[in-house]
């Protein structure tokens, strides 16, 4: 398969979102600010690029012709870091409780990360289901009752509508189950297919509707009415809400635009080979951070300053550490192979 230069882009995009979104959490224990909450608009679109990329690239690969052994390899190498992840950190914060005086048994705390995907690695349910339904789509030909176009139009609505029916009700469910839920993410499934389905499209022949949606200036009165709803805080900062959908949309077909063919540096590519680790680690050493300073004597911009260092290079070293060896990998994030 050729090599898709603005994936390269888009991943590292999405890498460094999912990391600041969860760095700007830390500094609102200190510092709560519209500035703050500005700064979290880009932040807010690094989930949805990790299920995007992984379906357009499928798509691009396989498209119908899956091959054997797919499905059982694909969802193996983001469950057992789930698992793996999912226990380390639930046993953490369990530990965390029982120091500061909360009880808190050690099975509902199991339960709430492992079974109701009640942490930041709930991503890893939603793309293995979604590796499932790429497989299903392709194995039973399901465009003829699906087309992607139609389907991205009525995915973007499902999605909205389920994190608008979510916002409006007052009760949750337990963890994060209502996050891993597809319908919130069906529009990305549907808009990768799309994407292949015209990339290799000369020009004059892609639909004028998809030209025409890559265009900066949608993509600006887009986050123009965004931050304007800022100002009175109205917005909820997050990938699961109404807004991101439209705002997905938009960032993706101009990027995949504006990028097509720009060759990735290596600092890019550099990035992409670590995303997987950073965003399953990356916590793990923002924690760390918090532990040495418990009270909170750094100065805001020192603090910061320290949860990136130590976040990346924390992140990228254990990366490197685990993936000595293969059964590393499998347990603690795979690291990309980059050419």
């Amino acid at each position: 398969m050729q090599r898709i230069e603005e994936i390269y882009w888009l991943r590292a995009y999405g890498c460094l979102a999912v990391f600041s979104f969860h760095l700007l959490d830390h500094l609102n224990q200190r510092l709560d600010t519209l500035a703050t909450d500005l700064a979290r608009i880009p932040s807010v679109l690094g989930t949805p690029i990790f299920i995007f990329i992984s379906i357009f690239l499928f798509s691009m690969r396989y498209g119908n012709h899956i091959p054997r052994g797919f499905l059982g390899s694909r969802v193996k190498y983001v469950m057992v870091p789930y698992l793996v992840y999912g226990l380390a950190y639930s046993v953490a914060e369990f530990l965390r409780l029982r120091a500061v005086g909360v009880e808190a048994g050690l099975w509902e705390t199991l339960r709430e990360y492992l079974v109701y995907a009640g942490w930041h690695g709930y991503f890893l349910i939603i793309a293995a289901q979604f590796y499932a339904f790429y497989w299903l789509y392709g194995r039973l030909h399901l465009e003829r009752w699906l087309p992607a176009t139609l389907w991205l139009v009525i995915g973007s609505l499902i999605s909205m509508g389920w994190w608008g029916f979510w916002q409006w009700r007052s009760s949750l469910p337990p963890g994060y189950l209502h996050w891993i839920a597809p319908l919130g993410w069906l529009y990305l499934f549907f808009l990768a297919l799309v994407l292949v389905k015209h990339y290799h499209a000369r020009p004059g022949e892609r639909p004028a509707w998809l030209d025409a949606l890559a265009r900066p200036s949608w993509l600006m009165a887009m986050v123009g009415l965004v931050v304007l709803l800022s100002l009175p805080g109205w917005l909820e900062y997050s990938s699961k809400e109404v807004w991101v959908v439209p705002l997905f949309v938009l960032f993706t077909l101009w990027l995949m635009g504006r990028l097509r063919g720009r060759p990735a540096p290596p600092l890019v590519r550099r990035l992409n080979e670590f995303s997987f680790g950073i965003y399953l680690a990356h916590p793990m050493f923002f924690n760390l951070v918090d532990l040495l300073d418990p009270d909170q004597r750094l100065p805001l911009p020192l603090y910061a300053l320290a949860l990136a260092a130590v976040g990346l290079v924390g992140s990228i070293g254990w990366n490197l550490v685990v993936n000595r060896r293969a059964w590393g990998g499998l347990l603690f994030g795979k690291r990309l192979r980059v050419a």
